[in-house]
């Protein structure tokens, strides 16, 4: 297996750890994530399930911090935007066709950005490819 990555667009929040607990929680019970055939009761089972392969989607993502770390998210810089968008508050049409943001991603992280719609924020997106 190689890394998968993913996304998820969600309704804006100025608190980016409750939007990103908010997430993993709709995943959980969608069940679309590596592992849900097992049936786990609750997040932490699947990803204990799943061990060092992850669950390949941002269940694997446990928290918001300003440094890149496993299982974490940290939000692109001012500079990144700039450069992989072009501006410093990215629309969704902006994402359409780039895929520049993907290339400083390492395996078992995540990114995210506040998506903008006529100025203001409306969506934040997070990014991360699996463990394996």
């Amino acid at each position: 297996m190689g890394a998968e990555p993913y996304e998820y667009f969600v309704n804006y929040e100025a608190d980016p750890q409750a939007a990103l607990d908010k997430l993993r929680t709709d995943v959980f019970r969608s069940g679309e994530y590596r592992g849900a055939e097992f049936a786990p009761a609750t997040a932490q089972d699947a990803l204990e399930m799943m061990d060092a392969d992850g669950t390949a989607s941002i269940l694997d993502i446990e928290r918001i911090t300003t440094q890149p770390d496993f299982c974490c998210a940290v939000p692109y810089s001012s500079d990144e935007l700039q450069e992989y968008f072009g501006t410093a508050r990215p629309s969704r049409e902006d994402l359409v066709g780039n895929d520049l943001f993907w290339d400083d991603l390492e395996r078992g992280q995540a990114r995210y950005t506040v998506i903008y719609t006529n100025d203001e924020p409306t969506e934040l997106l997070f990014v991360g490819y699996s463990f394996d």
